[in-house]
C-alpha cells in the first residue's frame, strides 16, 4: 500500500537585502530553476510568482522532504543557475530567511491565483499582509 499526503505549502522569500533582482532580463530563468528543482525534489508546483524583490513558490509538497530542506534546495540551486560566480559579492542571492505557510485544499485556488497574480495584488495595494512578511535587512552573513 502507498502513502497518500496532500501537504500544500506557500513559501515566500525576498532577495539580498530586498534589492530588486529579480529583473525582466532574469525572472523566467529563476522560475524555471525553481521549477526545476522542485520537480527533481518530486515537489509539484502549483504556482510560481512574485516582484522583483521577493519571491512566491506554492507546492504540494511530498511527505519525505522538510519544508526547510525544501526551499534550501530550492534557492541554493536557483541562485547557482542565475548566477555561476555564487558567494559574498555576486550579482544575484537570497535572503537567508523565509516564510512558509500550510495551506488547506479548499484554499489551494485562492493561494495559486494570489501567487501568480503579484504584480496586480502589489499595484493595486490588495496584497495579504501575512502571506508578505517583511524580512529584517541582512547582518552581513551569506545566506
Amino acid at each position: 500500500m502507498r502513502s497518500y499526503a496532500e501537504i500544500y505549502l506557500h513559501f515566500v522569500w525576498g532577495t539580498w537585502d530586498r534589492h530588486p533582482l529579480l529583473t525582466p532580463d532574469r525572472v523566467e530563468t529563476v522560475y524555471r530553476a525553481i521549477h526545476y528543482e522542485c520537480i527533481g525534489l518530486r515537489t509539484d508546483v502549483i504556482a510560481i510568482g512574485g516582484m522583483e524583490d521577493h519571491v512566491h513558490l506554492f507546492v504540494r509538497a511530498p511527505v519525505s522532504i522538510a519544508p526547510a530542506v525544501l526551499v534550501k534546495q530550492v534557492k541554493g540551486a536557483s541562485s547557482h543557475l542565475v548566477n555561476p560566480e555564487h558567494g559574498r559579492h555576486a550579482p544575484f542571492r537570497w535572503q537567508g530567511g523565509y516564510g512558509v505557510f500550510s495551506v488547506s485544499r479548499q484554499h489551494v485556488p485562492r493561494i495559486r491565483n494570489y501567487v501568480l497574480n503579484q504584480e496586480a495584488h502589489h499595484r493595486d495595494g490588495r496584497t495579504a499582509a501575512f502571506l508578505e512578511p517583511v524580512f529584517p535587512p541582512n547582518t552581513g552573513t551569506h545566506p
